[in-house]
């Protein structure tokens, strides 16, 4: 087997330079010296090491495959003509595939040309857009690569008379997927020989320009380990490459929101951490010089890494305020820095980081008032940006969206720098694979007025805290990705192929650049609650990773790959599984799929706090049924702060329980989705989830193993969660209904489903109590540590404050209360009618839109209703009856609606009767498709 590749050294260092081709790659110090050299222990370096890192069944497997592939030779050409093949990420990526032959028993040898490969070996031609040939080897195979950044073939063909397979980029990184595509299959396969022998060309291209992760710097105790681990970092970087991110981000000072009672304040305010500045006498006091230079060397190693591996490097810095109040225990403060300097001083500092760390490509700063600095400071921002500017090469600026304006970003604008605007996506939380249609009440500005730090985002500008706001228009001069913060799930393994495909469609957006994940355990630790011992947080030491990222292995391909692409080949992921689990595979997909979609659609539907710092559902801090006296942490939620009161966090789709339970007992019902549909939601999904953990544990090799543990004990424990939400929903229905008619019997069946829902908390509790340990972090507060055993207090007393409501109950039942309650407790229905629509393909500004919607075989609606908004979260939607016109029902949005910047979307509400209503779209089977028609101008406006 011949693999061709094109290297710029025969060595295993890779020497990393500036290639006109290939601007992201990394361009060497300013000083003019060499770039780093890519290190020795990447990927796997030996045959040893290999069968190590895939112990027990893997192992095995990997012994066979080494004698199946005895003897091969594969002929790894770069031609030395193609100047993007040549490029250093390009060179590394051909490297790992070379490593992954080699430790399959399969001999590499290296050419430039094809005609230097033996005539029984198996080439692997490695070339992008630049290489002379490839047009002509695309054609003959009759192949169209895709003509856009970051597209990869593999196409099967011949060379000189010699059976290969084309590995091609349209350019530097596309070829680096193409040739770690290639390594993936290696690695995972029985017979590596089989899995180079493609029977059909695969062709890809990526969906979203920006797929990011981010890691987080919060903790000096849990965090120190991995920043300093430079053994770590090529394993971790590697596998985001492979798994086709395109982006890091490594964040600092987001360790506190607002700099009261801080205890551990390392690298909250970054620069004195990193840098001595010239002119500026400032320092972290109890930092030793030492310490910090090693800091600086540390993230110019990350970085340059990160650059290597043709990957961007983006520097979060979240926090520019510099004075700790009310924090005696703080472990660093700062010296040295006035009102008066902190501007320059931050200036300087950053230019000065930038030129210090060439291989950052970018900056993400959050500009609002947890920032540290009031919002509308924009001559300060302006100071800071010019830092930018003094680095004297391109530097994106990238701003967290929430309390911006549009003052903020003409003053980003005014650098010349490309900006990025990054706002939450479903608030703190995962909600499901679309946008929001609307926002909560509580983040409506409603005329608000707000002095001080938050002067915007508490104010006029509240609609910019929990997802895209205004930021939508299509005059935009900065593009948008969205990130998803770690509030509903951090801890518990995730992984589903269908929900990131649905996720991966929603980031795309209104023309939205693509998405950056805060990665699972964000936050461990924040806010001085670190402790030593692993962040995986287990009890059980046999199912700590080596590193933690290493758990999520699964969770980082399935994202992954989805985001790029998707349509993706599921074997990408599946492959994965069944090297670890052999004949469970297809169960494991399964049962951690069916699992991973619970969590979201909670947050989706039911929203007690839309941040993260207050609501963790993974480790649920009860919110009361009955008395909203009793302790607990969610203030942003509607009064009376009970249970059935709480928003949805789409609640324009989505009905609340107290007015669901209002709509049953008055027999007039409407289009939303109810929290008895996602009660069922989530039992479906539980149920099934359980039905194939159980398949998957009679199945899987290695079960004992900690890698299906892992996995086994996280699906376990998000099934307990599905259906304790489950029953508490219903249950919330109930007692709703007994609140409003006094009804006995719906009071008793409250109780049944609340201590049902308990019982199943108990279960949880008890099944993670020798895995997890005690006290799971991620802040200092009650409800942000501990675990599912400390919850349990209060779902008791919860139920028995409903249980003293029992004796002045009614005993009697009115019937509509007797249907209401059959309807609680039973499997919903909705008889949507089968519908048609075809929206249109643009809308004209300043012109009406018409819009028509009929049902198949001529049915009849009672009622019908188009409801409409710009996209822009900070309006409501507009609600206009639907008329009948022959077989169809017609509306308009009239053309003093049409003039606006902002694309239009809108969806129907259909009527049959007093019981049967529906919305249309609304969600396909799989709940992951938009549920409402988005319609973009035809013309500039």
């Amino acid at each position: 087997m011949t693999l061709i590749l094109r290297h710029r050294s025969a060595g295993f260092g890779l020497l990393v330079g500036r290639s006109p081709t290939c601007p992201s790659a990394f361009t060497g110090r300013q000083s003019g010296k060499i770039g780093p050299t890519i290190m020795k222990d990447s990927a796997y370096t030996s045959r040893r090491d290999f069968l190590k890192r895939t112990a027990g069944t893997a192992a095995t497997g990997s012994l066979a495959l080494a004698q199946t592939a005895k003897g091969k030779t594969v002929s790894l050409v770069v031609d030395s003509s193609d100047s993007m093949a040549a490029t250093a990420p390009a060179g590394w990526a051909a490297q790992e595939l070379a490593q992954a032959l080699t430790a399959a028993g399969i001999q590499v040898r290296r050419h430039e040309r094809i005609d230097q490969a033996g005539a029984s070996d198996f080439v692997i031609l490695a070339s992008a857009r630049t290489f002379p040939s490839a047009p002509a080897i695309l054609k003959s195979a009759g192949v169209s690569a895709p003509d856009v950044p970051e597209g990869l073939s593999l196409v099967p063909t011949t060379v000189s008379g010699k059976p290969a397979i084309l590995a091609y980029g349209h350019d530097s990184r596309g070829l680096v997927y193409a040739l770690l595509e290639l390594s993936d299959r290696v690695r995972h396969a029985a017979d590596p020989i089989a899995a180079l022998s493609i029977s059909k060309p695969v062709t890809e291209r990526p969906a979203n320009a920006v797929r990011s992760i981010q890691r987080l710097f919060v903790s000096d105790v849990e965090d120190k380990p991995w920043f300093y681990d430079r053994e770590m970092w090529p394993h971790y970087l590697t596998m985001l490459a492979a798994q086709r991110f395109n982006r890091f981000n490594l964040s600092f000072g987001i360790g506190y929101d607002f700099l009261r009672q801080v205890t551990d304040a390392y690298f909250l305010f970054l620069y004195p951490f990193l840098l001595s500045v010239p002119g500026h006498n400032v320092r972290a006091v109890n930092l030793s010089d030492a310490e910090r230079d090693r800091n600086l060397e540390t993230l110019r190693f990350i970085s340059e890494q990160t650059v290597a591996r043709g990957l961007e490097f983006q520097l979060g810095i979240w926090m520019h305020g510099y004075q700790w109040a009310a924090s005696p225990d703080a472990n660093y403060t700062i010296d040295g820095l006035t009102a008066e300097n902190h501007g320059p001083y931050c200036r300087d500092a950053l230019a000065a980081l930038l030129k210090a760390c060439p291989a950052i490509g970018g900056v993400t700063f959050r500009i609002h008032g947890e920032s540290g600095v009031a919002e509308g400071s924009y001559p300060f921002w302006k100071t800071v940006f010019d830092g930018i500017r003094l680095s004297g090469r391109k530097v994106e600026i990238d701003m967290h969206a929430k309390g911006l304006d549009q003052g903020m970003i003409d003053v980003a604008l005014a650098t010349g720098m490309p900006v990025k605007v990054s706002p939450k996506f479903w608030a703190e939380h995962m909600g499901m694979p679309y946008h929001q249609a609307d926002i909560r009440e509580q983040e409506m500005p409603k005329g608000r007025t707000a002095t001080g730090l938050m002067a915007l985002s508490a104010g006029s500008r509240s609609f910019t805290r929990y997802g895209y706001a205004d930021f939508l228009r299509e005059d935009r001069r900065y593009s948008l990705i969205h990130r998803i913060w770690p509030g509903t799930q951090r801890l518990l393994l995730w992984g589903d192929p269908v929900m990131a495909a649905g996720y991966s469609r929603a980031f795309r957006f209104c023309g939205s650049d693509g998405v950056e994940l805060m990665e699972p355990l964000s936050f461990k630790g924040r806010r001085g609650s670190g402790v030593a011992g692993g962040r995986c947080a287990y009890a059980d030491a046999a199912l700590q990773p080596r590193w933690d990222w290493e758990k999520y292995a699964y969770s980082y391909r399935v994202w992954g790959r989805a985001i790029y692409n998707p349509e993706t080949d599921p074997d990408g992921w599946r492959r994965y599984l069944r090297n670890r689990f052999e004949a469970a595979a297809a169960s494991t997909e399964a049962a951690l799929s069916h699992a991973s979609r619970i969590l979201p659609i909670v947050t989706t539907a039911h929203l007690p706090s839309a941040a993260n710092n207050t609501y963790w559902p993974e480790i649920y801090t009860n919110q009361p049924m009955v008395d909203p006296r009793r302790k607990n942490p969610y203030t942003d939620t509607p009064s009376p702060k009970v249970f059935g009161n709480t928003s949805p966090l789409d609640p324009q789709l989505f009905s609340r329980i107290n007015d669901f339970a209002d709509e049953l007992l008055q027999g007039e019902r409407g289009g939303k989705y109810s929290p008895i549909e996602v009660a069922q939601w989530l039992e479906d999904l539980a149920a099934e989830a359980g039905k194939h953990l159980a398949q998957a544990t009679t199945q899987a090799a290695g079960k004992s193993g900690p890698e299906f543990r892992r996995l086994a004990i996280d699906v376990d424990l998000q099934i307990g969660l599905g259906r304790f939400f489950a029953a508490k929903f219903r249950s919330g229905v109930l007692y709703a209904i007994h609140d409003r008619s006094g009804d006995r019997a719906a009071l008793e069946e409250a109780l049944k489903a609340y201590r049902g829902a308990r019982n199943i908390w108990a279960q949880i509790a008890d099944r993670a109590k020798s895995v997890y340990v005690p006290d799971i972090a991620v802040g200092e507060l009650a409800w942000l540590k501990g675990h599912w055993l400390d919850r349990l207090p209060a779902i008791d007393d919860d139920i028995a404050q409903m249980e003293l409501r029992l004796d002045s109950a009614k005993p009697a039942s009115e019937p509509r209360v007797r249907a209401a309650i059959l309807e609680s407790l039973g499997r919903p229905k909705r008889d949507a009618a089968a519908c048609s629509h075809q929206p249109p393909v643009r809308f004209r500004p300043k012109e009406p839109v018409e819009l028509a919607v009929s049902l198949e075989n001529g049915a009849k609606l009672t009622a019908a209703h188009l409801h409409y908004r710009h996209v822009n979260q900070a309006e409501r939607f507009e609600t206009a009856a639907m008329e009948p016109h022959g077989g169809e029902y017609r509306a308009v949005i009239p053309a003093s609606y049409t003039g606006s910047p902002y694309p239009l979307q809108y969806y129907f509400e259909l009527k049959q009767g007093p019981g049967k209503s529906w919305l249309h779209p609304g969600f396909a089977a799989d709940l992951t498709n938009q549920p409402y028609f988005v319609v973009t101008a035809a013309v500039a406006r």
